[in-house]
């Protein structure tokens, strides 16, 4: 039961920052000039390309709420990301006394199992999940050498308000919709298909509220997932630091 709720917990905690998800066919060669405008701008209201290139690490504490097997949890969480490639998420289980750890190492994935504390290597599909986070801004700023391409689709309409639509494609294949409010050029709501914890595919939707100014730059402080409609959990950012020199042994695990 341990294992089950930890990994529920692990799964909610990316899901907010970024959904899970499966390959949606292979991504685009090039980037279209249109798409790319847009991408300036949305760089520009997320704290602008210099701040965003000084940023070499992030420390970013949380606490997510989720209702695993009907029993609703609340557990802090902390993400700890380093360019060019590292991440850590680390997740404290009040209720069961125990904590869960998945990192990415640049090169692997791995996790803690709750029950022994033993090392184990990731399997492929959460691993690649975990690259894709690591990669940080590099993905918007740097999308000819990350290999993510940007399309520029039609405007929607989400809850009466019309939305620029801005697609990001992975080079696995994996797709984001972002919508873009017309006024500010912040992401509102996020987009893709996900795999819930019961295997099951869903359109997962991610909504960023609470946008805060933090060193420089504009960060949403409230995240909530959707699985087919329904809320499946909540994420709200307690604390935010850059550049605080992270050690690289921070994401290796023993």
């Amino acid at each position: 039961m341990k294992k089950t709720v930890a990994a529920f917990l692990a799964a909610a905690l990316l899901g907010a920052f970024a959904a899970a998800s499966s390959p949606a066919g292979q991504a685009p060669a090039v980037s279209g000039k249109d798409a790319l405008d847009v991408l300036a701008k949305m760089i520009e209201a997320l704290g602008g390309r210099k701040v965003l290139e000084s940023i070499k690490d992030a420390t970013i504490t949380a606490e997510v709420e989720v209702d695993a097997a009907g029993q609703a949890l609340k557990a802090p969480v902390t993400m700890y990301q380093k360019e060019p490639d590292k991440i850590r998420l680390d997740i404290t289980i009040a209720e069961y006394n125990m904590s869960y750890v998945q990192v990415f190492d640049g090169r692997k994935g791995w996790f803690t199992d709750p029950q022994t504390g033993a090392t184990e290597e990731m399997p492929g599909d959460m691993a690649r999940q975990l690259a894709r986070q690591a990669m940080g801004n590099r993905a918007l700023l740097d999308p000819k050498g990350t290999g993510v391409v940007y399309a520029l689709k039609p405007k929607a309409t989400v809850e009466g308000r019309d939305y620029i639509v801005l697609e990001q494609a992975y080079p696995d294949g994996h797709r984001f919709t972002h919508y873009l409010d017309p006024e500010t050029y912040l992401p509102y709501k996020s987009e893709t298909r996900a795999v819930d914890m019961a295997g099951t595919e869903v359109e997962a939707e991610t909504f960023s509220e609470d946008y805060r100014k933090v060193g420089g730059t504009m960060l949403a402080h409230s995240l909530r997932v959707f699985h087919n409609g329904i809320e499946a959990h909540k994420l709200t950012i307690t604390s935010v630091a850059y550049d605080t020199n992270l050690d690289d042994a921070l994401f290796v695990l023993k």
